[in-house]
């Protein structure tokens, strides 16, 4: 039984080295920043889950312990991932695009990331509901 244990431990390792080269090698090679935006957010991401996979179970079977180090690594890491890729986006957009060159924004009608307060007031003034 603990072989198998020890398969699972090492196949989360290789798991997470792949994920983890895949994502380095992508935010490497991609050619601009929203492409380059899915490697370290995506791959790195399930890279980092793998060892963490591995750690937890090597510590809950060989170790007869349950670590709570990995899953607070883990909740951190989902919980600051999509911020970190949400700021590198709208860093992008802000820096390569103004409201002229933008595509049109669908049925909102607007892009909440270069909207300004009187922007907002102009789109709700002539709305029936916009007294509330």
């Amino acid at each position: 039984m603990a072989s198998l244990f020890e398969f699972l431990v090492a196949a989360f390792l290789v798991m997470g080295g792949v994920f983890g080269i895949v994502g380095s090698y992508g935010l490497i090679k991609l050619n601009d920043p929203m492409s380059r935006l899915h490697a370290p957010t995506k791959a790195t991401t399930l890279g980092v889950g793998g060892v963490l996979l591995a750690s937890l179970l090597h510590a809950a079977v060989f170790e007869e312990h349950v670590s709570i180090h990995e899953l607070m690594i883990t909740l951190f890491l989902f919980l600051t991932a999509p911020i970190t890729a949400n700021f590198i986006a709208k860093v992008h957009i802000h820096r390569q695009e103004t409201r002229e060159t933008m595509p049109p924004a669908g049925e909102d009608d607007h892009w909440a990331t270069h909207d300004k307060p009187e922007d907002e007031e102009r789109r709700t003034a002539g709305r029936p509901d916009a007294a509330q």
